[in-house]
């Protein structure tokens, strides 16, 4: 028994001690950027259903393979071999890889292969051409049902049939543009060509900013570096005019919709109607705090009615088009926060509103649409603002089912008839895991297995918990400790802050939120905490819209709640704070330092707006007012009034290129410091954007722990 007992005691310590050996790995600066792909949590490529059937397909080594829902039966559909015989046959070169397939119908898929697209049967095994874009295309739009695909060359637009194709604007003045997104892709815009049900008419923006100033960017690759202007409307001044455009295929014509005055208004929301007759545009007014949902008719352009209007003082913000019920072509949902959270509300076309079909404290983040048994499917965050879980609704109820079984983040892939879930789940303790729901939260199989890509790494313990902010709001935090925490040391810290609208930072989801870089900057020796201070997202309207004409008040006033738990903790060197952030996160690492001199020892802000006045005008004015309207508000936040209360050290970091905070805000900041003898610290990266990419983004990241190093430790 002796002899047995030693034998198992030397297996434990065995293994405890290759577990201490496994989790020496420690992170490095190109692992933070993902170039290291063993770090990727699990994923399933391409993975979707097939057309309105019980099968979902996925794609590994090259082949496609669909799965019944049901049996779990795997069956390889089509690889690369088979469709490069068929390629072949077309005189087509073959397929380096498989392509992104796109499944449109229960025995057909298509896809893109360099400017060519493709049809490709799997039961027959035959591949039909569609057409061809130009090396030029952009913004391509590719209709499902009968192939055609929409586009512009720089700042016309195209329609591909059939193999021919035809240009349907033809305006010389590039000032002038069509089939783009507008408004700076404020709203949820995200694309600017609209294709009817029935793809007959192709609704498209017309954006004149021919009355927008030129914003001089500079190219420095040429040996004489040459301007590149692009237009850049700043808060207050004069932006651009956007009107909405219908081409009928069949006559030919073009009408554009009778939106009125005045010119500089919001188009958003953008709607056709099942039927192909009529489409809706959401007028929202300069000021932001009206909006019209007005209905269109697409034959003549004229004006038929307004459906609803929705008004607050500070602003609304839509940014969905309508949703109308497959079943019920009459009947359409609309996503608002008119009670204060965003919520999912029954219309007829008449305007009556039918039903809110949810509502409490709480926020709807995604919806997915109707399926199957008069459901309607969304995630939210009615458990906590720090998850999102799925739920179902049925038209004509207020009862909300959850559907998902385990807490965290789901993103969901639902089926033709709302049989089947693909749920693609995160949480703290989950890096990705594929999942099959039941349309009733029952695991059905486990697609793909949680992979752990970090279970070899040295990492440091991460907390998530709430503080009170001084108006008793539930301020989410997470905190990481360095690797080998010892309570009985004192650590330097590095607050890590973004605090602006749409955007929520601590998340139950895979590192809370937190990404590799807060994780390696904390095996450098660092406590790294994160707050989401009021103005961040999924706490409702109230909660965001504190921040309306007086930026950097309320975040720092949170942020500093922040502080000063850091400061209660035993472990934390109070005289060794810094703080680090990137565009509004920027922003506020500014305000942070400049508002409370001695707090902070050291800061690196990135990309950072440093006067509103020079920001742009759809941003800008729905969350300062013009600076005309709020001149106490644009000075209050003006962070070039305060370079004399500078104290510690601040890099600050700018994409000479930068079309989203323009260079010239860090650059005024510059400018002011040495005009007050302030020493800071400054690095541009020339020809970059709002952020830096692939390897430059390595360089950024060194960058970065190098000044906290050689400043905080």
């Amino acid at each position: 028994m002796k002899k047995k007992s030693r034998i198992i005691l030397t297996l434990v310590v065995i293994v405890m001690s290759l577990s201490l050996i496994a989790q020496e790995k420690l992170l490095t600066v190109e692992d933070a950027i993902y170039m290291n792909r063993d770090l990727y949590p699990a994923s399933v490529s391409q993975l979707q259903w097939i057309g309105q059937t019980n099968y979902y397909a996925y794609a590994k080594d090259d082949a496609i393979y669909k799965v019944g829902a049901k049996s779990g039966t795997e069956t390889m559909l089509f690889d690369i071999d088979m469709l490069n015989k068929n390629m072949h046959e077309k005189d087509y070169d073959s397929l380096k890889r498989m392509p992104q397939m796109k499944f449109f119908s229960n025995d057909a898929c298509w896809f893109q292969y360099e400017n060519n697209y493709f049809d490709y049967n799997f039961n027959d095994h035959k591949l039909h051409w569609i057409n061809k874009v130009p090396d030029s295309a952009e913004n391509l739009n590719f209709e499902d049902d009968t192939r055609f695909i929409a586009y512009t060359v720089e700042n016309n637009l195209f329609i591909a049939i059939d193999g021919k194709v035809k240009q349907i604007t033809f305006d010389q003045n590039k000032g002038i543009v069509y089939g783009q997104t507008v408004h700076r892709v404020e709203f949820g815009i995200n694309k600017g060509i609209f294709w009817s049900p029935d793809s007959k008419n192709l609704a498209f923006y017309r954006k004149d900013e021919t009355m927008v100033t030129d914003y001089p960017l500079v190219d420095i690759t040429s040996r004489i570096a040459e301007i590149e202007n692009t237009k850049y409307p700043m808060a207050g001044m004069t932006s651009h005019q956007v009107t909405l455009g219908v081409y009928n295929l069949e006559t030919g014509q073009t009408y554009f919709m009778k939106t009125g005055e005045p010119p500089d208004q919001y188009l958003t929301s953008v709607t056709w109607d099942p039927e192909g007759e009529n489409i809706y545009i959401g007028l929202l007014n300069r000021e932001q705090n009206h909006l019209k949902m007005n209905k269109y008719n697409a034959r003549n352009g004229d004006f038929v009615a307004t459906i609803f209007e929705e008004q607050h003082p500070k602003y609304v913000e839509p940014e969905h088009p309508l949703y109308f019920l497959p079943n019920k072509s009459d009947h359409f949902i609309w996503q608002s926060e008119r009670d204060g959270w965003n919520h999912l509300y029954l219309y007829n076309t008449k305007g009556e509103l039918i039903n809110q079909l949810t509502k409490g404290s709480w926020v709807v983040t995604d919806f997915h649409g109707l399926y199957g048994n008069n459901k309607l499917w969304f995630t939210g965050t009615k458990e906590s603002p720090i998850e999102k879980n799925i739920y179902s609704v049925s038209i004509g109820s207020d009862e909300i089912v959850r559907i998902s079984p385990d807490n965290g983040t789901h993103n969901v892939i639902i089926n033709h008839s709302g049989k089947y879930i693909l749920d693609v789940y995160s949480s703290t303790e989950v890096s990705r895991e594929y999942i099959l729901l039941s349309n009733k939260g029952k695991e059905i199989r486990i697609i793909k297995e949680d992979k752990q890509p970090l279970a070899d790494y040295n990492l440091g313990a991460m907390s998530i918990f709430t503080l009170k902010s001084d108006a008793n709001d539930d301020l989410y935090c997470r905190l990481i400790k360095p690797i080998d925490f010892d309570s009985t040391q004192k650590y330097p810290v590095i607050v890590y802050v973004y605090g602006g609208p749409h955007a929520q930072l601590i998340t139950d989801s895979w590192l809370g939120g937190a990404g590799l870089f807060l994780n390696y900057l904390a095996q450098q020796g660092y406590v790294v905490f994160t707050l989401d201070n009021r103005g961040t997202a999924n706490r409702g309207r109230d909660f965001e819209q504190i921040i309306h004409r007086n930026l950097g008040l309320h975040e720092v006033e949170d942020q500093l709640v922040g502080v000063n738990f850091l400061k209660s903790l035993p472990y934390v060197d109070s005289t060794r704070i810094g703080v680090d952030g990137w565009s509004y996160g920027g922003f506020l690492t500014i305000s942070l330092i400049l508002d409370n001199p001695g707090v902070f020892k050291v800061g690196v802000a990135g990309g950072p707006v440093t006067d509103w006045k020079y920001y742009e005008v759809m941003y800008g004015e729905r969350y300062m007012d013009t600076p005309q309207e709020n001149p106490d508000g644009y000075e209050n936040s003006n962070l070039l009034n305060k370079v004399d209360k500078l104290e510690g050290k601040l890099l600050i970091i700018h994409g000479t290129n930068d079309p989203t905070v323009v260079w010239q805000n860090s650059l005024q900041f510059l400018k002011q410091a040495i005009d007050n003898d302030k020493d800071i610290d400054y690095f541009v990266y020339p020809g970059h954007g709002h952020n830096m990419r692939g390897k430059n983004r390595a360089h950024l990241y060194k960058k970065i722990t190098s000044f906290f190093n050689d400043n905080l430790k």
